[in-house]
């Protein structure tokens, strides 16, 4: 049976695909208030805002295209089992032919209904217009878990991580939470391993590579494959 790698991906893979971060020194956050576009508080307060700004993001991705980090995950699916949960909600991981990918903050190219979250709408790469509306009558809203809201898929996220043989982390921080807390969900024997340019947040045991990415994923993943073979 092949060993299951279940692989937590984070904004520093996409970062090298053109796509732009919250945490980066240049990022979103220098230039927009999370309490403005990133909360259900900010999106009844000014809706067209929101709207905007998740447009020009989705525009932004039909742009960019997947790295080599997100290609080396593919090729592990060659000789391993691979989850990938992502905390980015860009489309890379599927552009690039990923098979099993989990979405723990929501996918930028569906919308869904502002009364009903559960009414989904695939929408690729087209805007979301003020006075959209779902079949219910309420405006369309990007299909984005927001601060303040619930993660539905967390509980699924974390019985990955509990089942996994080898946990990868990759251009995260592990800051941000709940999402930076699955970690804590890998059994006590399982090798975990971050790969992160930066300093991330302490994880207990982990074998660090302050790598790129693009860079450190593909290393890896041809070091574990030839460990197989």
């Amino acid at each position: 049976m092949k060993k299951h790698i279940v692989v937590l991906t984070g904004a520093g893979i996409s970062a090298e695909s053109g796509l732009g971060t919250f945490r980066a020194s240049d990022g979103l956050w220098e230039r927009h208030r999370i309490e403005d576009v990133a909360t259900p508080e900010g999106f009844q307060r000014d809706p067209e805002r929101v709207l905007q700004f998740y447009n020009e993001r989705r525009d932004q991705l039909r742009q960019a295209e997947p790295n080599a980090a997100h290609f080396a995950l593919v090729e592990l699916e060659s000789s391993h089992r691979v989850t990938i949960i992502t905390q980015n909600i860009d489309d890379l991981h599927e552009r690039a032919g990923s098979s099993h990918i989990v979405h723990l903050h929501g996918e930028l190219t569906k919308a869904c209904s502002s009364q009903d979250v559960e009414l989904i709408y695939d929408i690729g790469y087209q805007p979301i217009e003020l006075g959209g509306r779902c079949e219910l009558g309420s405006q369309l809203r990007p299909f984005v878990v927001w601060f303040g809201e619930s993660v539905p898929m967390l509980e699924r996220a974390a019985e990955l991580v509990a089942e996994a043989d080898h946990l990868l982390v990759v251009g995260t921080s592990l800051q941000v939470y709940p999402a930076a807390g699955l970690v804590e969900w890998a059994g006590p024997s399982i090798p975990i391993t971050v790969i992160d340019p930066g300093t991330p947040a302490h994880v207990r045991g982990a074998n660090v590579l302050r790598k790129r990415a693009s860079e450190g994923v593909p290393a890896w993943v041809e070091e574990l494959r030839a460990r197989v073979d």
